[in-house]
């Protein structure tokens, strides 16, 4: 009798596991709306895979159906492989209007065998020009690999595969804006960009090696939804040292500085030539 109530409760467990799993799997056809590319972007495997393919007529795109004002965004990417020279494969979070705010993953294409550029940008009340680029140190298009943005009221925190790489700090109290405002929806394009993307556009779109596909899997938003002018944290914030306070610890401020000592390839707040009078206020800040 002892051992049949306790394959019960295994299989309760078990059967309760299951039930957790499926729901917080994530699904492309619930959480995203295809948004351009006529056919071009595609939902599969029972939604859990999202496609984006670019060829020479078109590129195609995506966006959440939800709108967050502050979160953390997770997606895993398989980037376009081979000879990938002038697609740019966008991952970002914006608002609308002239005055928007934006965070930026931008994956700039590659003559194969070269290192992919990642290049991030902020863009706060319309304004940008906030460029700082990086190579990965691995090969981004033979698997799938986590890419994150920790977006909450102190500070923007760019991620690949759980290291950081970029933080944007709240610094109003010295007249630098920052994106605090307006809610944000998250998109992701494929297109071609060959006059400015690889090499500065040296080197241009070999549409030979078309169509050009860059794949998604395992969304997850941890964030504050906004809807009707409400945001899901206002009765419900989460709860004390998660992200919405969340901030770099010692260990990750050591993986940040190496990333960027190894890693960077360009940074705006070193960029003497574009600014002779000065850089930006927030890069005056340590």
């Amino acid at each position: 009798m002892a051992n049949r109530y306790c394959l019960v409760f295994l299989l309760t467990i078990i059967i309760g596991s299951l039930m957790v799993i499926i729901s917080s799997a994530n699904n492309f056809n619930q959480d995203f709306d295809i948004t351009w590319g006529e056919g071009r972007a595609k939902i599969l495997n029972n939604n859990q895979l999202l496609i984006l393919t670019l060829d020479r007529i078109s590129g195609s795109g995506f966006q959440s159906k939800n709108e967050y004002l502050f979160g953390k965004i997770d997606m895993q990417l398989k980037l376009v492989p081979g000879n990938s020279a002038g697609t740019v494969t966008a991952y970002y979070l914006s608002s609308k209007g002239s005055a928007w705010d934006e965070i930026d993953f931008e994956f700039l294409g590659n003559l194969s065998g070269d290192p992919y550029t990642v290049h991030t940008n902020v863009y706060s009340q319309g304004k940008g020009d906030r460029e700082q680029q990086f190579h990965l140190w691995f090969d981004p298009t033979t698997d799938f690999h986590t890419y994150s943005i920790l977006w909450n009221p102190q500070r923007i925190v760019f991620y690949v595969d759980g290291a950081p790489i970029r933080e944007f700090k709240n610094l109003e109290s010295i007249g630098v804006p920052f994106p605090k405002d307006q809610p944000m929806r998250l998109h992701s394009s494929l297109w071609s960009a060959d006059d400015w993307a690889t090499r500065g556009g040296l080197v241009k779109t070999d549409w030979t090696k078309a169509p050009f596909v860059a794949s998604y899997r395992n969304f997850n938003a941890n964030a504050c939804i906004w809807s009707s002018g409400t945001s899901s944290c206002t009765s419900k914030s989460p709860s004390s040292g998660g992200w919405l306070s969340q901030e770099l610890d010692l260990a990750s401020k050591q993986k940040l500085k190496r990333v960027q000592e190894k890693f960077m390839i360009y940074n705006y707040c070193r960029d003497t030539k574009r600014f002779p009078q000065g850089f930006p206020q927030e890069c005056r800040v340590s």
